[in-house]
């Protein structure tokens, strides 16, 4: 290979090497809750998270006597997300709940108001139910071929269970893409469906009580 070839090469190989690193970023730089608010129902929104919520050890750590949840201050679209998580089994960490429930929402529209529960999908992240779609605030899916009733809060059961036991790290892997959606958890399909509207929005980590720590969090523009 010719001198000339060789440096073509190596151009070329970093400039795909620099697109891949540019699509790809971290949404928790674990450090601290730069780019994420708290909200909590009885206060409302809190621009600094660290009021509400904890980073040790390199995790966001939700847990205390407070519900509520982080969200990010940007919108998405298209993208694959991919979340750890495990519970937080620590008997001495305060909790508001014995129930393992909690969530990551997803396409959370800019225009919809902070509450508890607000408009978009959530990854269900519970016991027995890790990797259901949540559909909330009306949202709908088209699934297997069947279109969800619009409610306040619909269940689409996952396909299959992959979620590791309790203590253990977990990988979802969220994919939207011109509508399309896919759950995964531990690289197994648990869900998929299409969407029948709009597709982008905000991501949220959900705190109902039961303590869970979040130690990766990044986003792939597709």
């Amino acid at each position: 290979m010719s001198t000339k070839l060789k440096c073509t090469f190596i151009f070329l190989l970093f400039l795909t090497s620099s697109r891949i690193l540019h699509a790809q970023s971290k949404l928790f730089n674990g450090k601290n809750l730069k780019g994420w608010y708290a909200y909590e129902p009885k206060i409302g929104k809190h621009s600094n998270a660290s009021d509400v919520f904890k980073v040790e050890n390199n995790m966001i750590r939700l847990y205390g006597d407070k519900l509520g949840y982080v969200m990010t201050e940007k919108s998405f679209k298209n993208f694959q997300l991919t979340v750890v998580f495990r519970w937080n089994t620590d008997s001495t960490v305060t909790r508001k709940s014995s129930k393992r429930n909690s969530g990551i929402m997803y396409l959370v529209p800019t225009a919809t108001k902070d509450t508890l529960w607000p408009k978009g999908i959530q990854y269900q992240v519970k016991d027995g139910g890790t990797g259901d779609f949540v559909l909330l605030q009306e949202v709908t899916l088209l699934v297997k071929g069947k279109q969800t009733e619009p409610g306040k809060s619909v269940t689409s059961s996952r396909f299959s269970d992959a979620e590791k036991p309790v203590g253990e790290w977990n990988t979802a892997v969220i994919t939207v893409i011109d509508g399309n959606v896919k759950q995964e958890l531990n690289g197994k399909l648990v869900n998929e469906g299409t969407l029948t509207e709009a597709s982008e929005g905000k991501i949220l980590l959900q705190y109902e009580g039961y303590p869970i720590d979040f130690s990766k969090i990044v986003l792939r523009k597709l």
